[in-house]
């Protein structure tokens, strides 16, 4: 497989992908601004560098002007990741030295079969299945057997207001045997539980719409959810007083990203019945 560079200043953008990388097989290394990547791709050259536009310091377009300037790094293949997808945005990335251009937000079947054009030699991405239903995403990968549903089709309502954390979530649980629901904030994530099947509840804590500490008061409160497994998952509510407010509201676990793939799988399994 190869070895790919990442250049991202996004946190979330960043774990998602170099997460998909990995996934397929890669070894991913990263940097979270473009001097940085320079100074990695100038150190020992990677096959390819996928590399964000809008950064602090040098930005991707400066980013990869130096690469080509550079003849032993000319070669590089440089794929142009951004939210920058307007009319003529494909066009400057290219002239700027960009090998590809690919908008955000990331979906990661389609980010994977787009890497697999610059890998020569390398087994494109599997096709992802057929279109879910509405609010639903599904991307194969690879996962331990050990880590997969104990029981399959067992369903899981994932809770945040980011799209690409949905997609990070999404594409580790599907390919596990999970089926999954998405809710964008807490009055639809509730809406959902009363409506739907639903095993368990994975919820960020922050949101736009209502916060999960509320969704999970709500849950517990309710005479039809009060049961549910309820996990926390969130990348912003680190700090132990939150942790422990969680907890005390009666989340079951309480996680923080980044987290190791299997530490997630693995704690849905110790809440999900066996079947």
């Amino acid at each position: 497989m190869a070895r790919i560079l990442v250049i991202e200043d996004n946190p979330i953008n960043l774990e998602l992908m170099t997460y998909l990388l990995r996934a397929w097989g890669h070894e991913a290394i990263s940097a979270t601004d473009g001097q940085a990547g320079l100074d990695v791709v100038r150190a020992d050259p990677p096959d390819l560098v996928v590399c964000d536009i809008q950064m602090p310091g040098l930005d991707g377009y400066e980013v990869a002007r130096a690469l080509k300037a550079d003849a032993a790094l000319a070669r590089v293949p440089l794929l142009a990741v951004t939210a920058f997808a307007m009319v003529g945005d494909h066009d400057r990335a290219l002239r700027a030295g960009f090998d590809g251009h690919f908008s955000k937000p990331i979906d990661p079947a389609q980010f994977m079969a787009e890497l697999a054009r610059f890998l020569p030699g390398v087994p494109a991405a599997p096709k992802p299945s057929p279109a879910p239903p509405p609010g639903e995403i599904a991307v194969q990968r690879p996962i331990r057997p050990e880590l997969c549903a104990m029981a399959p089709g067992l369903v899981v309502l994932m809770v945040d207001d980011t799209d690409a954390n949905l997609a990070f979530k999404v594409s580790l649980l599907e390919p596990a045997g999970y089926q999954v629901l998405t809710a964008g904030g807490g009055e639809q994530a509730f809406e959902l539980a009363r409506t739907r099947h639903v095993d368990l509840i994975l919820s960020d804590v922050v949101m736009h719409e209502g916060n999960g500490f509320e969704l999970l008061e709500r849950v517990r409160s309710d005479v039809v959810l009060h049961a549910m497994p309820f996990i926390f998952l969130t990348a912003t509510a680190r700090d132990d007083a939150s942790r422990d407010h969680g907890l005390a509201l009666g989340a079951d676990a309480y996680l923080v990203r980044p987290i190791e793939p299997e530490s997630l799988l693995a704690a849905l399994r110790e809440q999900l019945p066996a079947g």
